[in-house]
């Protein structure tokens, strides 16, 4: 057993759980945690940030409290621009941690709150030069967080004779997906990607298409993101959050995960691609967090199992409430 220095440590750590038979889990309790840490380590030994300075971001949740645990583990003040759908829960928590919360009000849309944010954090920089923007969408520097878990995911894949993998995650900034890609293929691994998207997102082009109960901002963007590499992609799957909701009910029957929506969303899509896609040695589905934040939307009986997703060769094709297209690698919008 090995003994962490901090708590930001034990958490930079996933599990990488088998599910069934070609089927692997790769659990966070929160995926941000690695990448924030490994961004301020970076920042920090360049001189960028100093300790006892301030680093600044807007987050709609997990990145806030990433940013946090490795600014108390660093040392460095921490300020949040945070979206209106962060909970009491999560505030207690980075209230307790030190952080300064500026949380947007309500909006009648989260397009409008992401985009307020990051005018706000703009704002913010030009009153006091001195706060770092940790640029969580746009740096590339939060791709290297992710290197040393995509190597110690492949050698545990490797000694199961796993060559081929399949691998399932959010988009979100494109930072987790891109990064375990790259250092899963930099380990000898061919890989597939499957990028998950919820609907009113820019990212793949489904801001056309609204779905108002969406409540997984963090897996999409009204904005768009740098860090996303579309040419890493090669299927894109749109999910609505009841759908996300019935795949969320699903983990937690077959495998006793107790997960966020986005990992419902991505597990009725690694549930697809396992049955209809290209054969691999083995899935990947990536679990950012736990449900404990979406609790409220999960509660009651399970909803209905989805219908298969339409299957379209174009973006302008997607509807509610499952599309599905094959990517292919294409360059960014």
């Amino acid at each position: 057993m090995m003994i962490h220095g901090h708590i930001a440590e034990a958490l930079s750590r996933p599990a990488l759980i088998r599910g069934s038979e070609r089927r692997y889990l790769l659990r966070f309790e929160s995926m941000k945690v690695a990448s924030a840490r490994a961004a301020l380590r970076e920042a920090l030994a360049a001189g960028r940030v100093r300790p006892g300075g301030t680093v600044i971001d807007s987050s709609s949740g997990i990145y806030a409290y990433a940013l946090a645990l490795a600014c108390h583990e660093a040392g460095v003040r921490c300020r949040i621009i945070g979206s209106t759908t962060i909970d009491e829960g999560l505030r207690i928590q980075l209230l307790a941690l030190g952080v300064e919360l500026e949380q947007m009000p309500p909006s009648a849309s989260l397009k409008l709150d992401q985009d307020r944010r990051v005018r706000r954090i703009t704002e913010l920089l030009a009153d006091d030069p001195s706060l770092h923007w940790m640029r969580q969408y746009h740096d590339p520097v939060h791709y290297i967080g992710y290197r040393e878990i995509a190597c110690g995911a492949a050698a545990e894949l490797a000694a199961e004779g796993v060559a081929t993998v399949r691998l399932v995650a959010p988009v979100g900034s494109g930072v987790s997906s891109g990064a375990l890609r790259l250092g899963l293929e930099e380990a000898g691994m061919a890989v597939e990607l499957v990028g998950v998207q919820p609907f009113g997102s820019v990212t793949f082009g489904s801001e056309h298409v609204d779905d108002p109960a969406m409540l997984i901002a963090g897996i999409g963007s009204s904005i768009p993101f740098a860090n996303v590499r579309h040419g890493l992609y090669d299927v894109i799957h749109w999910v609505s959050f009841d759908v996300a909701r019935a795949g969320t009910h699903r983990l937690l029957r077959q495998h006793a995960l107790f997960a966020g929506l986005s990992s419902g969303a991505g597990h009725v899509a690694a549930d697809y691609e396992q049955d209809h896609g290209a054969p691999v040695d083995a899935t990947v589905q990536v679990l950012p967090d736990t449900g404990h934040r979406y609790q409220a939307a999960l509660v009651g009986d399970g909803p209905a199992e989805p219908e298969p997703p339409l299957l379209v060769d174009d973006p302008a094709e997607i509807a509610l409430p499952w599309s599905r297209m094959r990517w292919a690698r294409r360059a960014g919008r």
